[in-house]
């Protein structure tokens, strides 16, 4: 499959681990070699320059052995208990096994809020952004000590999905106890056909997902489909593969069997996208001709530049940006509330501190969160 893409091309990649990889499931504990060759995988790409995610699955599983907790179906403050437990656990397991190869781990838990309101998904967003900058690896979990079954996501497919959204990802890796995609499950028939490639999600595909795999795993093969819609809706590509392997990621790069779901676009124009045509708009900045020439050279909005604010909107609305005439020369996500904005216009980004109190963004509406019209 030479039209492949090779994990050489991708800058920032998520790995989403599940469960049943991480966790023996008979002794309830972590599988320490296995850990050890992953990590060894991460550290090869962390190496030649991509930022990287790992979404583990795995605290409560841990957590109900470390604690006592019996098998089988939990209560919810046992399988809270459990997360407890289990979060202080795996963070230090990856934390270990990453320091091995030189790198630092951060552990970050998210519930479904931190993906779907705009504030915390921004704050998540930017978290996200400065532990890359310093090369550190976030550790992603579910913060399933808090969440209930009305607000979570309840796997950690989708939750990657989300992830890999949040944090401009061009590339998702489900590793999992399957090989791939199959047009019926392998299980119940040995001759099914395999799918290494799929260009498009479609309700055909989506017909080929069963259902929840192992004991351990709250997913199946529907969710990961599900994630391989999120996730190429976001122009990032996905691929599914089998995880008990050791070295589960050299097998990817060496060409080994894996489902690979394509997009024809990117992170950073998807997100483009997104802003210019299905956000509600909360307001208005003007801008001087010397911000509007800025702009169409691709520079973010820095506060200087904006001569007039108009309406009243939250850090993370979608504002338009119109130009001295009142014309609408593109979209974007802003950096500061409505009165804080008010407070920095027309002034020098470095004077935000000083004006508002607080540091701030140096940019009032950043180019990654802006689509210019035309």
């Amino acid at each position: 499959m030479d039209q492949l893409p090779s994990l050489d091309r991708f800058n920032r990649i998520v790995i989403k681990v599940g469960s049943s990889l991480l966790v023996d499931g008979t002794l309830g504990a972590v599988r320490h070699a296995w850990l050890k060759a992953l990590a060894s995988d991460i550290s090869a790409l962390h190496g030649r320059g991509a930022s990287m995610v790992v979404v583990s699955s795995g605290a409560i599983a841990l957590g109900r052995t470390i604690g006592g907790l019996p098998k089988g179906a939990l209560k919810l403050e046992d399988s809270q208990a459990s997360a407890a437990i289990g979060q202080i656990a795996l963070a230090s397991e990856w934390s270990r096994a990453l320091a091995e190869n030189g790198i630092v781990a951060g552990q970050v838990l998210l519930t479904l809020q931190d993906t779907e309101e705009r504030r915390r998904y921004l704050n998540a967003r930017a978290t996200l952004g400065r532990l890359f900058s310093i090369r550190a690896i976030p550790i992603i979990n579910e913060n399933d000590t808090v969440a209930t079954s009305e607000i979570r996501y309840g796997d950690n497919d989708r939750l990657a999905a989300r992830v890999a959204t949040m944090a401009s990802a061009d590339l998702l890796i489900l590793l999992s106890d399957v090989a791939g995609l199959y047009e019926s499950p392998p299980h119940r028939n040995a001759h099914a056909r395999f799918l290494p490639v799929v260009d498009r999600v479609t309700p055909e595909i989506e017909a080929m997902a069963g259902g929840a795999g192992s004991d351990l795993s709250r997913g199946g093969m529907r969710t990961k489909i599900e994630a391989a819609r999120i996730a190429t809706a976001a122009g990032t590509h996905m691929v599914i593969a089998d995880g008990r392997v050791a070295h589960p990621i050299a097998r990817i790069a060496e060409g080994g069997r894996c489902t690979w779901f394509l997009t024809p676009s990117n992170p950073i124009a998807a997100r483009k996208i997104w802003i210019g045509g299905s956000l509600e708009l909360k307001g208005a900045v003007f801008v001087d001709s010397g911000a509007a020439g800025a702009l169409a050279r691709g520079k973010s909005l820095l506060p200087a530049g904006v001569t007039r604010i108009e309406g009243v909107f939250a850090r993370g609305d979608c504002v338009a940006i119109r130009n001295e005439q009142g014309a609408e020369i593109g979209r974007g996500l802003i950096a500061y509330d409505a009165l804080h904005a008010e407070r920095i216009r027309g002034r020098n980004s470095r004077d935000i501190a000083h004006i508002l109190g607080t540091a701030g963004r140096a940019e009032m509406i950043h180019r990654d969160d802006m689509a210019l019209a035309g």
